[in-house]
Parts: C-alpha cells; sequence; structure tokens
C-alpha cells in the first residue's frame, strides 16, 4: 500500500509540474497526464438554448461516476447561496478516446433571470468542482462584447494559452468565446483536447464558448469523437449536423455557425431562410474556410460560389473565418469588389502555426507569424473591432456603423505600423 501511495503522488506531482510549466516529464506518459477521475475536470460553459434565460454546462470524469449532478444558485456577495442551490441531476456519455474511457455529463440550466449572475458547481456529490460563476445575458438588445479566436490548433498549451488569456484580461467583461474552428490539430487524439482546456483553464467555465468546427475537428470527413460529449450547442440547425451547424440570439445580435467542411449546399439554402426572418439589428457568421483566402492556393472558390450571394443579399456585417494561418481583413465588400454597404471578412489565427500570405488588394490589413485576438464590442448602432496581438499590442481596428436602411458606414482605425510581414528572401 505504501508503494502504491508513493507511486501516485510521484505521478501527481509530475502532473503538476506539467500544469505549471507546460514541460511534460519523461517519466509521465499523455495517459497519466490527461487521465479522467472522479473530480470533475475539462468544464466548459456553453449555450443550447436563450442565452438570457438559459445555461449549459458539460464536464468530464472517469467511469466510475454514475450519478452526476450540477448544484447552482443566484450569485449573491457571500456564501449563503451554497444553503439554498439547486440540485440538477447531469445526463451522461461514455467516450473511449485513444488513452482512456471517460464519462461526460451535462446539463442545461432554465429558468434563469436575464442580466443576472449565477453560480455552479459540477460533481457527484462527493466529488465537486469549485463554484464558478457566470452571467446571462439580456433579454433584448444591449452593448455586446465578445472575443473571436482562429486557429489555436499547435502547441495549445505552451504557446496558445497565453493568447487566450490576454484576451480574456482585454476582455474580462465579455459575454462569448469564438472559436472559428481547427482547435485541436489531431481530431481523436484525447492529448490535445486536454491541452486546449487547460489553456483556457477557469476561463472556459466562467464565459460560454461558441465553437465552429474546421478540418482538423474531422478525419475522413468524419466529426471527430470528442466534439458532441464535450460541447452542448443548440441543435437548431440541419438535423444532420447537430450542434455544428447552428445559431444564436444574443442582445439583438444573430451569430450563426456554419460548417464548412461538409454539406455547403445544404447550408447555404438554410442560411438564407434564417437570414430572411432574422428580427436583429446585427448578423455575425463564423465557418472555418474563408470566402476570401489569405494563403497561397487556398482559395475556396466552389464555397465563395455558394454562400457569398447570401451573404450580399442579406446584408451580414461580419464573417470570422480561420483556416489560413495568416491574417486579413477586408473592407466592406459586395462579391470580390470593395463598397459601401457591403460586408467585413476576417482571417485570423491565434496559435503559433504560420503559412505565407499572399497579398491580394481586398486586404486592408495582412499579417504573417503573428498570433492574434479580437475584441468586438456592439452598442446600438455601432461596432467596433480590435485585433491584438499575443502581446496585446493593438495590430487592426475598424469601426462600422449601421444606417437607417441597414447598410454600414466603415470607418478604419488601423494603427500607424508597419505590416507584420516575412522579409523578402534575398538571391
Amino acid at each position: 500500500m505504501r508503494r502504491l501511495l508513493a507511486v501516485s503522488f510521484t505521478v501527481l506531482a509530475l502532473i503538476a509540474t506539467y500544469r505549471l510549466t507546460g514541460q511534460p516529464d519523461p517519466k509521465v506518459s499523455p495517459a497519466d497526464l490527461h487521465r479522467p477521475s472522479a473530480t470533475p475536470d475539462r468544464i466548459i460553459l456553453t449555450w443550447s438554448a436563450d442565452p438570457a434565460t438559459t445555461a449549459s454546462i458539460t464536464w468530464r470524469t472517469a467511469p466510475s461516476v454514475t450519478k452526476p449532478v450540477v448544484q447552482f444558485a443566484p450569485a449573491e456577495d457571500g456564501p449563503a447561496f451554497v444553503k439554498t442551490a439547486t440540485t440538477l441531476p447531469a445526463q451522461s456519455e461514455p467516450l473511449q478516446t485513444d488513452l482512456h474511457p471517460a464519462h461526460y455529463h451535462s446539463a442545461t440550466l432554465t429558468g434563469l433571470q436575464p442580466n443576472s449572475p449565477y453560480v455552479y458547481r459540477v460533481g457527484d456529490g462527493f466529488n465537486w468542482s469549485d463554484w464558478n460563476q457566470f452571467r446571462t445575458a439580456a433579454a433584448g438588445p444591449a452593448p455586446l462584447e465578445f472575443i473571436y479566436f482562429g486557429d489555436a490548433q499547435n502547441d495549445i498549451y505552451s504557446l496558445w494559452s497565453r493568447v487566450v488569456r490576454a484576451g480574456f484580461a482585454d476582455a474580462p467583461k465579455a459575454r462569448f468565446l469564438l472559436h472559428a474552428g481547427d482547435l485541436i490539430n489531431t481530431p481523436n487524439k484525447d492529448e490535445q483536447w486536454g491541452e486546449w482546456h487547460n489553456a483556457a483553464g477557469w476561463i472556459n467555465r466562467s464565459v460560454p464558448s461558441f465553437p465552429t468546427p474546421g478540418n482538423h475537428e474531422y478525419g475522413n470527413k468524419v466529426l471527430n469523437s470528442h466534439w458532441r460529449p464535450q460541447f452542448t450547442l443548440p441543435a437548431n440547425g440541419l438535423p444532420s449536423l447537430p450542434e455544428t451547424n447552428y445559431y444564436l440570439d444574443i442582445q439583438g445580435v444573430r451569430v450563426v455557425s456554419l460548417n464548412s467542411n461538409v454539406q455547403q449546399a445544404e447550408q447555404g439554402k438554410w442560411l438564407d431562410q434564417l437570414l430572411s426572418n432574422n428580427p436583429n439589428r446585427w448578423t455575425i457568421l463564423t465557418f472555418h474556410h474563408p470566402i476570401l483566402s489569405t494563403a497561397k492556393g487556398r482559395d475556396n472558390k466552389e464555397l465563395r460560389a455558394m454562400w457569398q450571394p447570401i451573404i450580399d443579399k442579406h446584408k451580414v456585417d461580419i464573417v470570422l473565418t480561420g483556416h489560413d494561418h495568416t491574417y486579413g481583413r477586408s473592407n466592406l465588400q459586395t462579391g470580390l469588389t470593395t463598397k459601401q454597404g457591403g460586408t467585413i471578412y476576417v482571417v485570423s489565427v491565434s496559435g503559433p502555426k504560420a503559412y505565407n500570405l499572399e497579398k491580394a488588394p481586398w486586404m486592408a490589413r495582412a499579417a504573417e507569424d503573428t498570433q492574434l485576438y479580437q475584441v468586438i464590442n456592439i452598442d446600438d448602432d455601432k461596432l467596433s473591432y480590435q485585433a491584438r496581438t499575443a502581446r496585446g499590442t493593438l495590430y487592426d481596428a475598424f469601426e462600422l456603423r449601421k444606417t437607417k436602411s441597414g447598410t454600414n458606414r466603415l470607418t478604419s482605425k488601423i494603427p500607424p505600423t508597419p505590416e507584420n510581414r516575412r522579409p523578402v528572401p534575398t538571391k
């Protein structure tokens, strides 16, 4: 018994060292570093219904946990809420990964008050997480701030973590985190999903995530096995693409996730219908593959032909994408023409993987070898956008003003600094 305890404490110590330093010890395997236990981990807050009155929570444990619950209560200035917290049973789903079997649990809190703080914890009645705090969305149009990340994908814990943390430090009141695909590199590799959750840490527990899948979330045209167990998302898109094609209305903004990997034509028809009945003042789309590409040899002509006419027809305000591992931002575009009243297209990357930029006339601002996050604020008739580097340095900015006709006026606020570009090779 003493020997077993000594080995267990050694493994725990090495895991702690890894989580503090990001440097795996050669004595500890990925299986040990990412082993589930009875203690909840990979806790993430999302929405699957109205963000003003509901919240969804998902977490992981070892298969031994068979009666998971969530406790929640309106937040108070002190700890008295623990005496009146409501206990809600959760649903469980087994997942056999390349490292371990695990159980993923999910619960949706309903009947919440709009624009109000709540606290929650998850567990099994004996093993509990910490209490986490979040705020519901307002019930109608209200100022809205969120953070947008392009591909994390590689060296997630060691090199992407500082970007998501810098984004939160700049926008601590953000209502959600938007991820434009390729959260990881290898679709069914549990180690990488563990890194992704550890990189954001408690931020994922307090700020809802709005993820869309990239090509690296797919293997052989099949969505990876982790996606649906670990994210609880709306099922209001195409029935054949649950929790990857979906939308939310939040504080006067319609935010739409399109799955650009599969069924593109079918989603185009769905999007046309969805935006034909849109009561919101602002519309934001996110999907992984860009309509306007920034990297060499990666032009998505077929996708552009299917979706851009619908985007133009419905005067979508801004399209947020990833995939090209460079940065590019357009002015207002209708088709391939710069025009007042069109749409802003953004391609961005938050992880360290970088490609060669192919500078094109549509790019108002571009970058290579730069990790970025974007903070977007919407307040009444104004949308403000800032792209910042991993150091928090302002790299790009603009403002949209919505006119009475529903079109936008653009004011560029690009800082007077050179673009981050690779040196031109000398012969």
